[in-house]
């Protein structure tokens, strides 16, 4: 369930350092009870890493990657199943201000597109790219 239903993008990118961009994309596919050759998997990465703009990028390792480029990495990982939801947490932590406004923006498109995109954050400027804001505090909700 959580690697075909739900995908996941988290601040710290989570990769594999020695693998290259486009094994990183791929590896919920060895996990995915729906096998699919290793050509349909291949241009379903192709086609991800095309449109986050990174495709090439493919086969350089994930150590080498600028932060922005690791995010879509990231991104295009949990892309990949076609999940229903898209968990986000703190995705631009760890990114420059010009990144992460690329970042939310690919984000925003996914949602507009029909995926639902749950972010979790603690920067209102990031939190405004959100259709809707739950504000919590100490387990607490305070507005929704």
């Amino acid at each position: 369930m959580r690697n075909e239903k739900i995908g996941f993008v988290v601040q710290d990118f989570a990769l594999i350092e020695k693998y290259t961009v486009l094994q990183n994309v791929k590896l919920p596919f060895a996990y995915s009870a729906k096998k699919k050759s290793k050509l349909v998997q291949d241009e379903a990465a192709i086609s991800i890493l095309s449109h986050l703009g990174i495709l090439e990028k493919k086969n350089s390792l994930a150590s080498n990657l600028s932060g922005g480029q690791r995010q879509r990495v990231s991104i295009a990982r949990a892309l990949i199943n076609n999940p229903d939801i898209i968990l986000a947490d703190e995705p631009t932590g760890s990114l420059d201000s010009k990144t992460a406004t690329e970042i939310m923006n690919i984000l925003k498109e996914l949602n507009q597109k029909g995926k639902t995109v749950l972010v979790i954050t603690h920067d209102p400027q990031i939190a405004d790219y959100c259709n809707k804001k739950i504000t919590i505090s100490d387990g607490t909700i305070l507005s929704s």
